[in-house]
């Protein structure tokens, strides 16, 4: 019988983090240290809501834009149950064209959608909606969606507490060392490539293996560099350079990204390849039509472990995070 044992002994610690999450269906608890605050992650799933003050959104068609009507929104996601609400002022959508930190001050303002955003325009966007926001509503959890270094400072000094960075903190080099002396939280997403080469990235034997990988190496540089481990949260970046088929096997295997030991977050809300499993007659499904599919995706994630969901469909997100979370814990 001990003989029978001994591959236990053999199974390393993160193996074991993620076989009594298979088994109790217990989240690993974190505390996020976002500054003047900390945050407990996995007691409960919290929900991002999303702002986008672009004019070119695949989300929301440019909707809010508008200051003022960004503004209102985040004020509703707040109202209708969101944690966080995380302010983008730059598309990242497929076949957006972006920019690193030498040419982002250079760009001038720039015809919406055709070129990318410069830093000045990019702040112009979003410092308004957060100081508003923090104005309104003084304990609200405010998120920059940015991968621009002097942006995120910005915003930070503008009263946001998070910077959700797409590009992993690695399209501006001086993104890791800002985030280091602003001690604010952030979000270190997995991205394949840039938006403007998604259509032509050669496909992956294995994504999860390959996203797993590369966070606990990114994430590894960003501690080097001075970002305290408890300031940061995963993302695996459903959509960002991964193609349809390769999404489905990342929200399958979602709990394995727990070996890497940090809070996780989610953000699957109206993407292409939940268009593309409801489709209809061979076309996908048009964006204001992903709803249900998007909480049936979302709700996965919950019971996989997801700390964190980022999506624009707040109230049904909301909603699902009460019945799931009552599963989870």
């Amino acid at each position: 019988m001990a003989q029978d044992r001994e591959p236990d002994k053999l199974m390393n610690t993160d193996t074991q983090v993620v076989a009594r999450f298979r088994i109790g269906h217990m989240r690993p608890v974190f505390e996020w240290n976002l500054g003047a605050r900390s945050v407990q992650l996995g007691k409960r799933t919290l929900v991002m809501g999303v702002v986008n003050v672009t004019p070119d959104s695949f989300s929301d068609g440019g909707a809010h834009f508008d200051r003022d009507r960004a503004v209102e929104r985040g004020l509703q996601l707040l109202q209708d149950g969101a944690d966080i609400v995380d302010v983008g002022g730059e598309s990242t959508r497929p076949g957006a064209k972006v920019i690193g930190a030498a040419e982002s001050a250079s760009v001038g303002q720039l015809h919406p959608g055709k070129q990318p955003v410069s830093e000045k325009e990019e702040s112009e966007r979003v410092i308004p909606v957060i100081a508003a926001l923090k104005q309104r509503h003084p304990a609200a959890m405010i998120s920059v969606d940015t991968y621009k270094a002097n942006v995120a400072r910005a915003a930070v000094e503008a009263g946001a507490e998070i910077v959700n960075d797409v590009s992993g903190f690695r399209w501006d080099s001086r993104m890791v060392k800002t985030l280091a002396e602003l001690k604010c939280g952030s979000v270190l997403m997995h991205m394949r490539g840039r938006p403007e080469e998604w259509r032509t990235l050669p496909p992956v034997a294995d994504i999860v293996m390959l996203v797993k990988r590369e966070l606990r190496e990114w994430a590894d540089v960003a501690q080097i560099s001075g970002v305290k481990r408890e300031r940061i949260v995963l993302d695996p970046g459903f959509g960002f350079g991964k193609n349809f088929q390769e999404n489905y096997p990342l929200l399958k295997r979602f709990d394995e990204l727990h070996e890497l030991r940090y809070p996780l977050l989610a953000g699957v809300s109206r993407k292409s390849f939940i268009g593309r499993v409801l489709a209809r007659n061979g076309s996908d499904a048009p964006v204001d039509e992903r709803l249900h599919g998007t909480v049936a995706a979302e709700t996965a994630l919950i019971l996989k472990g997801a700390h964190i969901i980022r999506t624009h469909e707040v109230r049904a997100c909301a909603d699902a995070v009460r019945v799931a979370d009552a599963v989870v814990s």
